[in-house]
């Protein structure tokens, strides 16, 4: 099992998961962050603490979705720079918590 970060994280991309995860599993991309999967101990330290609730282990997503957020956070962990400490939230996080597909809103 690992945990995944979702579709809830896109323009929000609250950092404050990072600073509790003991491996810095954490990769960051201009308006999402992901999770490398290879690199996550399944501690589950990090899904309080995220305030739009887009962490979720793998196991809780099923079929077609945990296979479109596993590889997103697989792929994107290749490519993004590993985050290790907390940086603030964009000023409009707030008005994106919550919204819909904003899957076609990611900015690789």
């Amino acid at each position: 099992m690992t945990y995944l970060v979702t579709e809830n994280c896109i323009k929000c991309k609250h950092t404050d998961c990072v600073d509790v995860c003991p491996v810095d599993c954490f990769h960051e991309g201009p308006n999402f962050m992901v999770i490398d999967p290879d690199e996550c101990i399944d501690c589950a330290v990090c899904v309080p603490e995220c305030p739009v609730n887009a962490i979720v282990a793998d196991d809780d997503l099923v079929g077609e979705e945990r296979k479109v957020w596993f590889d997103l956070n697989a792929r994107l962990a290749k490519k993004w720079p590993v985050l290790t400490s907390k940086k603030p939230a964009p000023a409009d996080a707030e008005e994106w918590d919550g919204k819909p597909n904003k899957i076609n809103l990611l900015e690789e």
